[in-house]
């Protein structure tokens, strides 16, 4: 007997995940992180105990996009089924997202581990950008609400890469997948390099750094005209902005501050007498703010030879059959986490209109919470679905035992 849904989008950087009849997920850091100062391994949703950021130490499953490091993922899994959800795999059957185009081996590695380690009842392996076309898309766009459109194009941003993933007919257009290899942690590492060259070295600090690029950057819609801002004079720059960096002493979190009056002598790090008391450590922000978020419309700009993302889209588009490009156009849909920067949506809008045919009407949304809009997808896929349908659809632990992971790869039909 099934007692619970558990919907788990596995991904790279954090777990969005719950049982099916809560509203929203839990989302839950998919690492071990160790502490400099206590010199404690924080497993998962720990880090919430945390309360010295500097100098973290990340261990994480993911490489490259894929899942490598069972030993991991194990530890912080472990802890998920036991401690956040407290539920009994056995009674229960996983909804699992995965990555695009993943590897045969890391795929049996996944349904060893799911069915033989931890033994649910069973089991559903699918991408994360399937899951979001479950969603009323219609909602998204101001459509008639429960129409489901032919053609659907979800592109997703997230930790490792960006996909773009075309879906006809609810099934995914293969051969028009495009995959750019920018991702989170890219923009993070390359704001790290630079604040490190520039100011300070912040070659150690990933968690700061992370909050930094998350408050301070966003998308530009004329990158010439802001890095034309960015070499006034400080009380005409209307770009630059000054991030008071955590102490762990008496601040535990970083924070944009008010633009003052410059002092002489300024720098791009510099420390700031406040009154007679302590010292605050400003890292300023300028066309940092905007050039490492560009990335992801110009990879070439730090030497990744790979089209940015209005362009990918067109070629993603233009791989699929010509009568359906119009409609791919027309719903295209934002997810990940990268969607949260400021103008990224616009952006996107304003380079496909420069390229993309006149006759066709572009479309771009995003929803009001792009990082857990595959897991809501899942959940109204289970919700949706009738008990048969479910039985089709997920394959059962005595089945995985009897046909191993071919059953499996016939079910779910991975790219």
């Amino acid at each position: 007997m099934v007692n619970n849904t558990v919907i788990l989008d596995n991904g790279a950087s954090t777990l969005k995940v719950n049982t099916v009849e809560y509203e929203s997920p839990r989302i839950i850091p998919n690492a071990i992180i160790r502490g400099r100062t206590d010199r404690r391994n924080y497993i998962g949703d720990q880090i919430d105990q945390c309360t010295d950021f500097s100098s973290l130490y990340y261990r994480l499953p993911f490489e490259r996009g894929f899942l490598t490091n069972w030993d991991v993922e194990r530890p912080v899994w472990n802890r998920l089924f036991s401690n956040v959800l407290q539920i009994d795999p056995k009674d229960s059957r996983l909804l699992i997202t995965e990555p695009c185009f993943n590897l045969k081996n890391i795929q049996e590695a996944y349904d060893q581990i799911i069915f033989e380690e931890y033994e649910f009842a069973s089991c559903y392996r699918t991408i994360a950008p399937e899951l979001c076309t479950f969603n009323d898309l219609a909602l998204l766009f101001g459509d008639r609400p429960g129409s489901i459109p032919d053609c659907s194009l979800i592109v997703d941003s997230g930790y490792s890469f960006t996909h773009i993933v075309p879906f006809f007919k609810g099934r995914p257009v293969s051969k028009a997948i495009r995959r750019i290899n920018v991702g989170g942690k890219l923009l993070t590492n390359q704001l790290k390099e630079t604040v490190s060259f520039r100011y300070y070295d912040m070659m150690e600090e990933t968690s700061i750094i992370n909050q930094v690029k998350e408050e301070c950057c966003y998308v530009s819609q004329d990158v010439f005209g802001d890095l034309d801002i960015c070499k006034k004079p400080y009380q005409q720059n209307t770009i630059i902005q000054e991030y008071v960096l955590p102490d762990y002493i008496n601040t535990t979190k970083g924070h944009i501050r008010s633009k003052q009056e410059k002092s002489s002598g300024g720098g791009g790090g510099q420390r700031h007498q406040k009154g007679q008391e302590n010292t605050e450590q400003i890292l300023t922000m300028n066309n940092e703010r905007f050039m490492i978020p560009e990335i992801l419309m110009h990879p070439s700009d730090i030497g990744i030879q790979q089209a940015g993302l209005a362009e990918a889209i067109t070629q993603s588009v233009n791989a699929c059959e010509p009568e359906t490009h119009g409609l791919f156009y027309s719903n295209i849909v934002l997810v990940g986490g990268n969607t949260l920067f400021e103008g990224y949506r616009e952006r996107i809008i304003h380079d496909l209109q420069m390229m993309v045919p006149s006759e066709y009407d572009v479309r771009v949304s995003q929803p009001p919470s792009p990082t857990e809009y595959a897991w809501q997808g899942g959940q109204r896929f289970v919700e949706l679905s009738g008990k048969s349908d479910l039985q089709k659809k997920f394959v059962q632990r005595k089945e995985y035992f009897e046909y191993g992971s071919e059953i499996c790869r016939h079910k779910f039909g991975s790219l």
